[in-house]
This record gives C-alpha cells, structure tokens and sequence, in this order.
C-alpha cells in the first residue's frame, strides 16, 4: 500500500479501518472484509479483563504491515465503570506515566517515532471537566512525547478544546488534526479537522460488523494523513 490511504471518491472518505479488543484478528480477515487498516491499542489490559488485542505486539504488526494494511495507535487503559478509573481523570502526572507507557508499547511493535499516539476520553464530559482533568491530563502526556505527537478520541466537544488549547498536534493533510472523534455524545455533528470518525459503535443493542469471529467498531478515515505509522517513521 502507498504511504497514505487509497480514498478513490474525492467526495467522500472510502477509506475504513477497525478497532478492536477482544483478540487479534488476522490481517487477511481484515483485508478480506475491505478495510484499509487498524486503530490498536498501545495499553494494557485492566485489572480483571484479558483482551487478546492489547497492547499490539511487533508480530501482529508486521503481519498487518506484510498484508498492505495501516496501524494507527490508541492509548486507553481504564473506563467509566471499569476496574480502573478513566485515565483524563488521573491528571498531569497520570497523564505523564501514562505516555511513557503508550510510547514503550508503540515503539516496541515497530510504532514509527514520529507516528501520533491517539489518548482517550472515554465519557460524555463538559467544559468544567476538561479544564479541571482532562486538559492536565494532555498536558502531562504532551510533558512526555510532545503536542505534535498528541491525538485525542473523544465527543466532538473535546475534540475541538483540545485543538483549541493546542495540546494535540497537526496531521499533514492540511486542516487536520490529531483527534479521532466517535459518533457517541456528538449530537451528529462531525468536527471538520478530524482525522477518523468512529461510525459504527459495536454494543449489545447495536452490534457492529463481524469481522475474524469477532464484532468490530468501524471508523471512517476523513484525511489521507490519519496518523498511521507508515507515513511517520
């Protein structure tokens, strides 16, 4: 595959690439379902749970690389709910302990070092939060890999503030930035710089594609540069 991502409509983003947890899924699965590509997580498990797919290691990554298939890196640990508290809440220092783990985990899979790292906010959250925990918590990871390798996943709110207070960096394709938005606590709306928008969200009531034996989340790539590794070695 070409450094950047193969979008034949000028008019609309083709282009898809899948996430998961659940397990490894193998990359002739992926290309056979017609996806471009993954977003995998550079974290670990949380306390309680196993999933097959966390962190990426360098074998499944070269498998993906070898089958012509993109990799785009996310950071995310805890969870509204979960064994662990969501990471925006744990502030600068948390934010900072937790880049030196997503920066160990992607370089370790073959991540390229100038690749963005895309940190989660997994939760409905307002202005008052993100000031007074989120906007620390990106503060401290910046501390660590610097803002231009800083992405956010979130609502279309936080992905906005975090452009607007410059704690996320620049994607090539001009009028991106680093934030992978999802279609949860954004009222329809798609913000215009984003990168990825997560279109379909796999849930109970709402199942997402099967793809490998497991159900996926599918995101639609908005920019020719979304932050996979083979554009930024």
């Amino acid at each position: 595959m070409a450094a950047g991502i193969d979008m034949p409509s000028a008019s609309a983003a083709s282009a898809t690439l899948i996430d998961y947890a659940m397990r490894q899924i193998p990359a002739a699965d992926i290309r056979a379902a017609g996806h471009a590509g993954v977003i995998n997580y550079v974290s670990t498990s949380r306390p309680g749970s196993n999933f097959g797919a966390k962190p990426i290691t360098l074998p499944y990554a070269r498998s993906l690389n070898a089958a012509g298939l993109v990799i785009v890196s996310n950071y995310q640990y805890g969870k509204p709910g979960g064994t662990a508290p969501s990471d925006f809440t744990r502030g600068f220092a948390g934010g900072v302990a937790d880049a030196r783990t997503a920066w160990h985990l992607h370089t370790a899979a073959g991540g390229g070092r100038t690749a963005p790292i895309f940190f989660s906010v997994d939760d409905d959250i307002d202005r008052t939060t993100w000031n007074d925990l989120a906007l620390p918590w990106f503060r401290g990871i910046n501390s660590v890999i610097g803002a231009l390798r800083t992405g956010i996943y979130a609502g279309v709110n936080p992905c906005m503030w975090a452009a607007a207070d410059g704690v996320i960096g620049r994607s090539s394709s001009p009028g991106h930035v680093w934030a992978w938005q999802t279609r949860s606590w954004s009222r329809g709306q798609i913000y215009p710089a984003a990168v990825l928008y997560q279109r379909i969200i796999d849930t109970a009531s709402n199942p997402g594609p099967v793809v490998g034996g497991i159900r996926v989340d599918v995101n639609d790539v908005l920019a020719q540069d979304c932050g996979q590794w083979n554009l930024h070695p």
